[in-house]
């Protein structure tokens, strides 16, 4: 029952939303080549699949993303989970952390593109650094907050490293740590799109690049609605492997 009701409060909020729109394109002044109707935008996203550009670039987006933020949540949650349990060496960490930790991906992309060139990898890159901070810090945190209970009874059981780290340590302080892998999954998808737009000649992100070049903001309108859908279904698709971990863990879900 839950879930259709959340059906409902998504498909009743897209409706206002398109509504919304329409009311605007019809009281606006703009050209429509600039402003384009709800029913234009359609027509190009149909236009697009029918000539297969739309599922091209889909897919080469999410092969780059696939690789990015996987590569860094895995990456950082390593880091956190060492960082967390020797917090002398975290207090030299993080100043440097914190320095960096502000500063947009995008800002370095006149580095990537010199390093790596035009192609996947800047924007894996980026995709990387915008994953990163966010699950390291939050790992970090997650470890540091763990009842310290839970390492008296290992202790007590004779449980050592490794296995204290991936049996005890990473369980205790997942949900925290599922916080943080939450918070960059959106903004890595962000900065995906920003970084097609700049150092790749494919991908959705490149796509909204060629559509303004063109004057095709039917097709630009149309992609930006495409790339908040699937934004949607990553975020679902997370909670739901969110929610199979804890459930495998005992945990509440």
């Amino acid at each position: 029952m839950k879930k259709l009701l959340s059906l409902k409060n998504v498909v009743i909020s897209i409706a206002i939303l398109i509504l919304i729109w329409q009311i605007l394109f019809s009281v606006s002044s703009y050209n429509k080549a600039l402003f384009p109707s709800p029913k234009m935008a359609f027509d190009a996203l149909l236009e697009m699949i029918d000539n297969g550009r739309l599922f091209e670039n889909i897919r080469t987006s999410m092969y780059r993303f696939c690789i990015g933020y996987l590569s860094s949540v895995i990456v950082a949650v390593v880091l956190g989970l060492i960082l967390g349990r020797i917090p002398k060496v975290f207090r030299y960490v993080n100043p440097a952390l914190q320095l960096l930790r502000p500063i947009s991906p995008t800002a370095w992309m006149p580095f990537i593109v010199l390093l790596f060139g035009i192609g996947d990898v800047p924007a894996i890159v980026i995709i990387f650094i915008a994953a990163f901070f966010p699950v390291l810090l939050s790992t970090v945190s997650a470890v540091g907050n763990i009842d310290p209970i839970y390492l008296k009874v290992s202790k007590n059981f004779g449980i050592k490293q490794p296995s204290l780290t991936w049996k005890v340590i990473f369980p205790a302080a997942f949900p925290q740590i599922a916080n943080g892998i939450h918070l960059a999954l959106g903004t890595a998808w962000i900065f995906l799109v920003a970084g097609e737009m700049v150092g790749a000649q494919s991908g959705l992100g490149y796509q909204i690049i060629d559509a303004r070049n063109n004057i095709r903001a039917d097709i630009l309108l149309a992609t930006i609605l495409v790339i908040g859908v699937i934004g949607i279904l990553l975020d679902g698709i997370l909670k739901l492997i969110e929610k199979a971990v804890m459930k495998s863990w005992g945990g509440a879900v």
